[in-house]
């Protein structure tokens, strides 16, 4: 599962060829949530409010760029770096 970026000890990775709807893996620690790109909601697991609240802010600045990896993951293509959170 490609590392596309990280953050504060946030780690935000895609599958290749995963499941819909789209949506990334964000880590911290030994917590691990699921996020639409689309929403911008969990749909599974969870995280630590504060992670939270950067992975979501972090997300919304990239929208479109995690669409477009989303794309490139489905096709077995190798994804985009996205800058992290400043």
């Amino acid at each position: 599962m490609p590392e596309i970026s990280r953050f504060y000890g946030i780690v935000i990775r895609m599958f290749f060829d995963d499941h819909n709807p789209p949506h990334f893996h964000a880590v911290y620690g030994s917590d691990e949530a699921w996020i639409s790109i689309n929403t911008l909601a969990i749909f599974y697991g969870s995280l630590p409010s504060r992670a939270l609240g950067m992975v979501i802010e972090w997300a919304s600045l990239h929208q479109e760029d995690l669409r477009r990896n989303w794309t490139l993951m489905g096709e077995k293509e190798k994804p985009k770096k996205i800058a992290p959170l400043p």
